[in-house]
């Protein structure tokens, strides 16, 4: 399978040291100032969310695929336009900002996928230490820290899971996987089955966000039939589809 030329951060560590904030930033090539008074170094920072490749799809050879950033960006239009039923019960303003927020950690974590063996908890450790350093190691002398505080407020937010905003959030994060597998799908002309990733739909609590997802599976439901092919997944996508009940816990 072809890489990215780019390393992405949690490859650059040595697998036998344990993982750091430091280990990382010890191989840029122009680590950020501690103690800034600017938020200069962090929007440099935030370069590397343009440049570092959303892991999941490289497996199936898609190395020039989207980035974290590109991923974040799609899912904040998609929470500015929550359907009505939805959106007189949101922040829909803050449900923006946690879109935006919530992969800020992958600039120096990596995307980090379930078959990469990091446990859930390692995962958060990394996440949370990165989040610590962003906003209070590189924001925290930038006015006040108060904006910083802001950001690590929201990302823990979207961890918690607990609020109805989060709820959506989380959704719409699947919901925009959803988009991107049926695209490249449509992009490989038949010859790329991507249908492993179809159990994320089955994951999707709101109702509002079912539905644009029940759209999409009968997109990818016509397209492999125009195909005269079979692809993996239409187990899943058909009880999706009649809104039947959760099968994966």
């Amino acid at each position: 399978m072809a890489h990215s030329t780019k390393p992405t951060a949690s490859s650059t560590v040595p697998s036998k040291e344990p993982w750091s904030v430091e280990s990382v930033l010890s191989t840029l090539a122009s680590p950020p100032p501690s103690a800034s008074t600017t938020p200069i170094p962090f929007f440099h920072l935030l370069e590397r969310l343009k440049t570092t490749k959303r892991e999941g799809w490289r497996r199936f050879g898609i190395s020039s695929g989207e980035s974290i950033s590109d991923h974040m960006y799609r899912m904040s239009i998609m929470t500015m336009l929550a359907p009505p039923s939805l959106s007189s019960r949101l922040n829909v303003q803050h449900c923006t900002k946690m879109a935006l927020v919530h992969d800020m950690a992958e600039a120096l974590v990596g995307d980090i996928t379930p078959v990469d063996g990091v446990s859930k908890i390692e995962k958060n450790r990394r996440e949370s230490t990165t989040m610590d350093f962003l906003t209070r190691g590189l924001l925290g002398g930038v006015n006040g820290g108060v904006q910083g505080e802001g950001l690590k407020e929201i990302w823990q937010e979207y961890e918690d899971d607990e609020t109805l905003e989060a709820n959506f959030v989380h959704d719409v994060d699947k919901m925009e996987l959803v988009l991107q597998m049926i695209e490249y799908e449509r992009m490989g002309e038949g010859k790329l089955d991507l249908g492993e990733f179809v159990w994320v739909a089955d994951r999707i609590k709101l109702d509002e966000v079912k539905e644009w997802c029940r759209e999409v599976l009968r997109e990818r439901e016509q397209f492999w039939k125009d195909t005269g092919k079979i692809a993996g997944g239409f187990d899943v996508g058909a009880k999706v589809l009649k809104g039947g009940e959760r099968t994966l816990k």
